[in-house]
């Protein structure tokens, strides 16, 4: 495994790339200046590594590497609050804002934990149950989901995105995705920071497992190309594509646009897990 950057808060981890869990209790949350913020950060983050068995390169994750653009591939609902929570941890308490839909705001302690990580709140699918629609307008702001990302990486800031733009179960192929993500970064020139996402197992039908073990690897930078204020179609189409192609290589799946039929699932094993967890074809599969 490649040399890591030294940081204050290493003493909390343990081998490389594996958070200890009772690490969640001592590190430092400085940017908190409210208690039970920090109590819920470290309680929500101590049940995320229950499943969480690797981070890799957790230290491109830090506040010295803003602005970025977070991109993840997206299994499961779950991953989201896991992966807030734990951004809010490893940066001591300064958020990475995802972009996050507004029906997460109506669960209590997820509603509340979205909104102390600053998530910027999408508002386009309906309720469900439908009669919930009428407090849609509440998370509602004047200032659209997109120009809020674009004045806090304009602050120096990050955000996330996934790119899918909804759960994918699929265990061998990443959605076309949507180019949000690679037109912010080409019109703000700010680098793409892929993380990839990968479940041990697969279910019977196919589909990844949910409840299965949790690798998690941040990727290496990607700093866009320049680009005028309105980047040409076919530069904004080359930069999805490599910034989809470089999450499908970190979280084990294949990406072909389109041609979605075509591709063979690449595989790899972020981190093996003994036992039934890595029975699923190429070892953990997202």
């Amino acid at each position: 495994m490649s040399q890591r950057q030294i940081h204050p808060s290493t003493d909390l981890l343990a081998t490389a790339g594996r958070l200890e869990p009772d690490a969640v209790w001592r590190w430092p949350l400085g940017q908190m200046e409210r208690w039970h913020d920090r109590i819920l950060t470290r309680l929500v983050t101590r049940l995320a590594l229950m499943q969480i068995v690797e981070v890799v390169h957790w230290e491109r994750l830090l506040p010295e590497c803003d602005p970025f653009i977070l991109v993840a591939n997206h299994g499961s609902h779950r991953e989201a609050l896991y992966l807030a929570a734990l951004c809010l941890l490893l940066r001591s308490g300064k958020p990475v804002r995802f972009l996050a839909d507004w029906n997460f705001r109506l669960y209590p302690g997820v509603g509340y934990l979205y909104d102390r990580s600053g998530a910027i709140t999408i508002a386009h699918k309906p309720a469900r149950p439908r009669f919930l629609n009428r407090f849609k307008d509440r998370f509602v702001l004047p200032v659209s989901p997109l120009d809020q990302a674009r004045q806090t990486l304009a602050g120096g800031g990050a955000v996330g995105l996934f790119p899918e733009g909804t759960v994918n179960r699929s265990a061998t192929h990443l959605l076309p995705g949507r180019r949000g993500a690679a037109r912010l970064s080409l019109e703000l020139g700010i680098p793409l920071l892929p993380v990839g996402l990968r479940f041990a197992r697969c279910r019977p039908d196919g589909s990844i497992d949910s409840n299965a073990a949790l690798s998690i690897e941040v990727g290496a930078p990607l700093t866009p190309p320049a680009a005028d204020d309105a980047a040409p179609q076919a530069l904004l189409h080359d930069w999805h594509r490599q910034m989809m192609r470089t999450l499908a290589a970190l979280c084990g799946k294949a990406w072909t646009g389109e041609d979605q039929a075509s591709a063979e699932p690449r595989a790899r094993s972020l981190h093996p897990v003994s036992g039934p967890a890595n029975r699923a074809r190429g070892g953990s599969v997202c």
